[in-house]
Parts: structure tokens; sequence; C-alpha cells
């Protein structure tokens, strides 16, 4: 059997902070990943792993999704209804996700610090999407032990007719641990994007492995403190962690056609 061909370009970057060409690599699909280890440091993992119990953890759908992902936060696509649009029931529920994320008063707030070292690399300021001028909840807390099917994120599929009010060219998904474990759970991202035919192969909100059977990878375990950033259009999983707590903050990143940076999660 021949040997698999690699895309040079296609690695994980390992970094001490982020940057605007890290940033328009991923975009661009020039670069796998971008991890930067020790992002938030020891202390501060602490102290939010602490604050995080004022917060209203909640499951996912257990017939969307059958595996235990503790979280805390709407994300769009829960609330994307039959017809593709948005379900008005996500505005209930993020204003609840405000209010809720102001009382718990998380000191440090690792979305705060993300988007302010994120705006500081890109050079201007990261705003929430809009949707009819209203902004969208972002930052979402996610406890993955149990592993994650391979799957992609990308809002222009997920809302065809369109969803935000900027035209987002590109999406990038950005993760934070207060906690990892030291064994299992690792991220994996394939060069492999969606295509008609992967459908066959779905199975619940994912798909199975045979799809990303051969394709180049990169794999990373983060410990506490990790941040890692990718582009969520390209297919990716998480591995069962077995024993110990695998806690992330997340959002999404969108490089809209004016050149600026948007989230929502």
């Amino acid at each position: 059997m021949p040997a698999l061909r690699v895309d040079p370009l296609f690695a994980l970057i390992v970094a001490d902070a982020y940057t605007d060409r890290h940033i328009a690599a991923l975009a661009a699909g020039t670069a796998a990943a971008v991890h930067i280890p020790g992002f938030l440091d020891a202390p501060a993992c602490a102290v939010t792993i602490e604050s995080m119990n004022r917060l209203p953890i909640g499951d996912y759908d257990p017939t969307r999704v059958p595996v235990r992902i503790a979280r805390f936060g709407p994300v769009l696509n829960d609330y994307r209804a039959s017809d593709g649009v948005l379900d008005e029931r996500y505005w209930q529920a993020a204003n609840a996700a405000c209010v809720a994320w102001t009382a718990a008063r998380l000191r440090p707030d690792p979305v705060a610090i993300a988007l302010a070292r994120l705006s500081a690399a890109w050079g201007s300021a990261i705003a929430p999407a809009t949707i009819g001028g209203r902004p969208v909840f972002g930052g979402t807390l996610r406890e993955i032990n149990a592993g994650v099917l391979v799957h992609f994120d990308e809002v222009v599929r997920e809302y065809p007719d369109g969803l935000f009010d900027q035209q987002v060219i590109a999406q990038l998904a950005f993760n934070l641990w207060v906690a990892g474990p030291e064994s299992g759970g690792e991220a994996t991202i394939w060069r492999r994007r969606w295509q008609p035919k992967d459908e066959t192969h779905r199975t619940g909100y994912g798909y199975t492995p045979a799809i990303v059977q051969g394709c180049q990878q990169v794999s990373l375990r983060s410990s506490a403190g990790d941040a890692l950033l990718f582009n969520s259009a390209n297919l990716h999983a998480v591995a069962v962690n077995p024993g110990q707590r695998r806690v992330a903050f997340a959002f999404f990143l969108g490089l809209t056609v004016t050149g600026n940076l948007i989230f929502w999660s």
C-alpha cells in the first residue's frame, strides 16, 4: 500500500500567544490548529473550577446526544428548527444564560480573557454576532468525559438561508481548558470536510469513523490552562476520557467579508 501523502501545511502549531497570522492561516486552511499551553495559569484554573459551581449546569437532550455532556449556555445549533430557521425560544435561553453568567461572578472570566487576547492579536475588537441587531450568546462551558462523535460545525451549512447580520466566510472554534485528564480525552482534527455522501454514515448528531479513515489528522490532549483554536469546518472528534474531568470554555469565531471577527456559541 502506498504511503499516505500528507499536506505539510496541515500541522499543529504550538506557540506562546495567538497572532493575526495564526487566525488567518486557520481561516485559509493552511494550518490544522494552534495550541497555546498555559494560556491560563494554574491558580486561575483552580478559582474558575470553584466558581463554576455557581453556574446552572445542565445536559444536552439525550435523544440528540446520547452520551452525557454537562454544559452551560445555549448553542445556536440546538435551536435550529426543521425548516432551517432559529427557534425563537433561543432568545429566552440566551437571556437566562447572560443573567446566570453575571450572577456567577467568574473572576477571572476565561471568556473575557480569551476575547481580549484574540482581539489584540487580530488588531480590532471581537464583537458578538447579531441577528436582527440582537447580540447572540457566546461562551459555553462543557464537561466532556465520554467523548464526542466525528462531526463538524459550520453555521453557514446549519442555517443555509443565513442567520447573522454579518456574512461569515470562515468559522473557527476556540477551547480553553480549566481541567484536563492525564490520559484520554484527545481532540482529533482531520484534513477532511463534509461531503454530501457522508450522510450515508450519519449516526445521531455525528458520523461513523469510516468517513475519516485514511485522512491526515492531528491529535492533542490538553491540560488545564491550555487553549486550542482550529477551523471547525474540518471534521473533528473527542476521545473518551477515563476517570478525570475534561472541562473547557468554548466559543466560535467567524471571519466576515469585512475582515472583522465575531463570536457566538
